[in-house]
């Protein structure tokens, strides 16, 4: 929580004045019972009507003083709390930005939206509720003990022998709560992990009949919550019956001694609603207090994970400024790189060692899993080699600004993403000043112009959140134009035409080959029809080169790729 707190700095004048309007409103309010003892000493007791009215007007203007600082301290409260969390959230949004690949799957997506979402909305309740009772509940705890020892300390003993044993109810039950509320915390997380999984795979599930499967899973982490929520719940509402008993018989205490000292003359009837009332007081706060702690307590767990994502330190940085680059651009060449991912067992990559010359065409083919889009995903630095160097244009892209970098590499990747917005929005992300004519040009060599030909607005159609309102083939001709606009030196297209037919396809290669630009392309794909007329054809096993060569060149003396392209073509291998 410390952590976060330099966030606050901001505020600091919200933060201070919020727990000041708030004690002044406290300070008002135990006056209140001293105003009704005055009204039954005074006004009642002598009939003096004028006095009880001129006493019911204070007590109205005690009313009104403290609704205004309590509105005042909730404004205070509620725009330091605000403004807080949203710096938060803009700063760990930033700091998520800047982590690699690689630590972000570590972290799990689930996990950082549950950062960025609940966890942050807790911390902020909980900021909330700090300034605006942090200080209030105990000063009026205090306070109400004080005024009665004002009145008479030997009545006010009942209060020195009740508060402590209420204290000891209240923060035993709450003590005992607190680790029981982070377990709750700990399965609903597990609810909502299990919640995210089925409705993001709910079409597998239904396409498999394993919808009764998932709700049995489902059931059994639900009722585990419940029957925690339960037994906490039932500690929880002990605190209520327990405190009030206590409070009751230190009421009983209190009347007994009261009534005594009224007896005695040495107390007024009046006072002894006045001792009852602060009774209350002190009531109504040390249950705020337990309450209060409970939420600070689940703000504080929450403030200490956000603050482990921001812990993180970003392991991928890159240079200050461009390296001088001794070879034209788009050339690339691998020096025995290895690539192991994060508590992987055996490298993705082993012994990678080929080169590319600026404007060939790359063709990259491999079994599943044998390491493809690891390959491509190295040039633009979303991994970084666990050994050996990724050149481009003769230069480590470690030495590479990153923004440099990413800047020369168009990507499609295998899922193809569109975002909220226009058409024209969505292509413009590499260019955001590119003309109309550059847009359709792009357009043409992706053969996705006939996408925005359909459509009534053309560039101005809505793109629905992911492209939902766009077909698979259609998203991945948005995704590849995406890249075009941005006009690269070196493009990678991961698998990006898997919803095309082939005729689509092979109309898509060929624009690529005449691109004026002549950009070196590395082509991902499962086809061998989608590479069999690249320059070069990596063909990958197992993480290792299996081949290198022509497609010509590969039939005769590569056995991997044999046995892909006749497993396609197997009329062709008759």
């Amino acid at each position: 929580m410390k952590k976060l707190l330099v966030y606050m700095k901001t505020y600091v004048l919200e933060s201070i004045l919020g727990p000041l309007f708030k004690l002044l409103e406290a300070t008002f309010e135990l006056f209140v019972p001293l105003v009704m003892a005055a009204i039954i000493d005074t006004g009642i007791a002598n009939g003096d009507r004028g006095y009880i009215l001129r006493m019911c007007g204070v007590l109205v203007l005690l009313a009104v003083v403290g609704l205004v600082c309590s509105i005042t301290a909730q404004y205070f409260a509620a725009k330091a709390s605000v403004g807080f969390a949203c710096k938060v959230r803009s700063v760990l949004f930033a700091h998520i930005q800047r982590l690699s690949f690689t630590q972000q799957d570590q972290q799990g997506t689930g996990t950082l939206i549950t950062r960025m979402t609940s966890d942050i909305n807790q911390v902020q309740s909980g900021v909330n509720l700090a300034l605006r009772l942090l200080l209030r509940s105990p000063f009026v705890v205090f306070g109400a003990m004080v005024m009665a020892f004002t009145i008479d300390w030997q009545a006010a003993m009942v209060f020195v022998v009740t508060i402590p044993l209420l204290s000891i109810v209240v923060f035993g039950i709450m003590l005992w709560s607190i680790p029981m509320y982070k377990k709750v915390q700990q399965k609903l997380d597990k609810v909502l992990s299990a919640t995210r999984e089925n409705l993001t795979g709910v079409r597998v599930l239904r396409a498999f009949c394993k919808e009764e499967e998932e709700e049995r899973a489902f059931n059994e982490k639900n009722d585990d919550l419940t029957a925690l929520q339960k037994l906490v719940g039932k500690v929880s509402g002990l605190m209520n019956p327990l405190t009030y008993v206590l409070i009751n018989l230190g009421i009983v205490a209190l009347i007994y001694v009261g009534a005594l000292r009224v007896d005695a003359g040495i107390l007024t009837q009046g006072q002894v609603v006045a001792l009852y009332n602060y009774m209350s007081q002190i009531l109504v706060e040390l249950v705020k207090m337990a309450s209060l702690i409970i939420s600070i307590t689940k703000a504080v767990a929450c403030a200490g994970r956000v603050s482990a994502v921001l812990d993180i330190a970003p392991d991928m940085r890159g240079a200050s400024c461009a390296p001088k680059t001794p070879q034209p651009g788009g050339a690339v060449r691998f020096e025995d790189v290895v690539l192991t991912y994060a508590k992987a067992g055996a490298p993705s990559l082993a012994g990678v060692d080929f080169a590319v010359l600026p404007g060939q065409t790359v063709g990259v083919i491999g079994g599943t899993g044998a390491g493809k889009t690891s390959l491509v995903n190295l040039i633009p630095r979303f991994y970084d080699a666990t050994q050996g160097r990724v050149l481009v244009d003769g230069a480590d892209v470690r030495d590479y600004p990153l923004e440099a970098l990413r800047q020369k590499v168009g990507v499609v990747p295998q899922k193809a993403v569109l975002f909220q917005g226009t058409i024209r929005e969505n292509l413009r992300w590499g260019a955001p000043e590119a003309t109309d004519e550059e847009l359709y040009a792009a357009l043409d060599a992706a053969q996705a112009r006939e996408i925005v030909a359909g459509k009534p607005e053309g560039l101005d159609f809505p793109v629905a959140q992911g492209g939902r309102n766009l077909s698979g083939g259609q998203r991945q001709r948005l995704t590849i134009a995406r890249a075009l606009v941005k006009r690269p030196e070196i493009l990678i297209l991961d698998d990006s035409a898997s919803a095309l037919d082939y005729a689509t396809d092979l109309v898509l290669r060929q624009a690529l080959r005449g691109l004026p630009d002549k950009p070196t392309v590395f082509i991902v794909s499962q086809r061998t029809s989608s590479i069999r007329h690249a320059d070069k054809i990596v063909v990958l096993d197992e993480g290792r080169v299996a081949g290198i060569g022509t497609h010509e060149e590969l039939l005769e003396t590569c056995p991997v790729y044999q046995e892909i392209y006749y497993s396609q073509y197997e009329k062709e291998a008759k």
